[in-house]
């Protein structure tokens, strides 16, 4: 994203091309998995789960999606823009599943495109919603992946590590000198010099969305809809003959929360490759389940997770194909909206 004065130009087909880089790698991922856990074996497996558990699986999802969305409109509020309505804002919520799959979630920006086209809030602002998104779902999976790290000392540094990150971001945020002084700092490089503005408005809304009310609103919202997903992963283990329990489902809910840290930090295209390792493996490991009862679980929660939303988020784009149409704007509308 550049900015040059009053214009700004977003490089749209940069991202159109990524996402498609990404749903080829996603079928690559998808083919490696049925290779790795052999095909018959796995198609045996599916031929045996229980179906009628899926909808209830899909339902884990929804949920998640559902407190989510409120998380994203809270968000939106935080950051000045309180006239949109809620439908239109449902639109754009579910519009960006898609760009998950852009290497680094980068593609994940253009929401702040969009919110510059409906409400006219600087885009740099509008990325901070993207930006506190990521943040406070990763303390979300953190927290859901507690019981399982003191049990598993061995995923303990990476789990610190991020943990460490995320806490250190939101604490710089809220010590304004130092942050103001960070910027100055960049402002000072020649090639920076053009984003000075962009970087203030950036500042400004990670410095509301980050205050420490609506963190704590966040990331409750954040880790009850997570929860929706290692239900999920529990029906889906369930489903392939796994015993009910509070075993499997603390399992099911660790093995989940944990491997979407992995899958974010790894800043592969939605995760691809490292989450479906991730939960394979740990299903392996932690689990003791066959290669190909672990390979089908896989396939079906990452199915169930991330592709259906990938999938209702290209439905969105089909009846609102302006959103991937939007490049450059002349004298883009810019606000100043009051922060709460």
């Amino acid at each position: 994203m550049t900015f040059h004065g009053a214009s700004w130009y977003f490089p749209v087909d940069k991202i159109r091309r990524r996402l498609i880089a990404g749903l080829l790698f996603g079928f690559v991922v998808f083919l490696g998995l049925i290779l790795v856990g052999d095909i018959c074996q796995i198609g045996t497996q599916l031929a045996t789960f229980h179906w009628w558990l899926f909808p209830l699986i899909i339902t884990g999802t929804i949920f998640n999606y559902i407190l989510r969305f409120f998380k994203w409109h809270y968000y939106l509020r935080l950051i000045g823009i309180r006239e949109i309505h809620w439908k239109e804002s449902l639109r754009l919520f579910v519009a960006g599943f898609p760009l998950a799959v852009t290497p680094g979630k980068v593609g994940e920006a253009l929401k702040g495109v969009w919110l510059n086209q409906v409400s006219g809030t600087p885009i740099a602002r509008g990325v901070t919603v993207v930006l506190a998104e990521r943040i406070s779902d990763g303390l979300a999976v953190l927290i859901l992946s507690t019981l399982g790290v003191i049990a598993y000392p061995q995923y303990w540094p990476a789990f610190a590590m991020v943990l460490g990150g995320l806490l250190l971001l939101i604490l710089v945020s809220q010590i304004r000198p130092l942050a103001l002084a960070l910027i100055r700092s960049i402002e000072k490089i020649r090639i920076f010099r053009r984003f000075v503005h962009p970087l203030h408005e950036f500042y400004e809304g990670t410095y509301a969305l980050f205050q420490p009310k609506a963190t704590i609103i966040a990331v409750s919202l954040g880790t009850l809809a997570w929860l929706g997903e290692g239900f999920a992963m529990y029906l889906v283990l369930v489903g392939l003959g796994i015993p009910v329990g509070w075993n499997t489902f603390s399992m099911a809910v660790f093995i989940l929360s944990f491997s979407t840290v992995i899958g974010a930090i790894s800043a592969l295209p939605g995760g691809l490759g490292a989450a479906e390792a991730s939960i394979a493996g740990m299903l392996t490991l932690l689990m003791n389940l066959p290669k190909d009862i672990a390979t089908s679980a896989t396939l079906l929660i990452r199915f169930a997770t991330l592709w259906f939303g990938v999938g209702i988020g290209l439905g969105v784009w089909l009846i609102s194909r302006q959103l991937l149409l939007f490049e450059t704007r002349s004298q883009p509308k810019v606000l100043d909206p009051e922060v709460e």
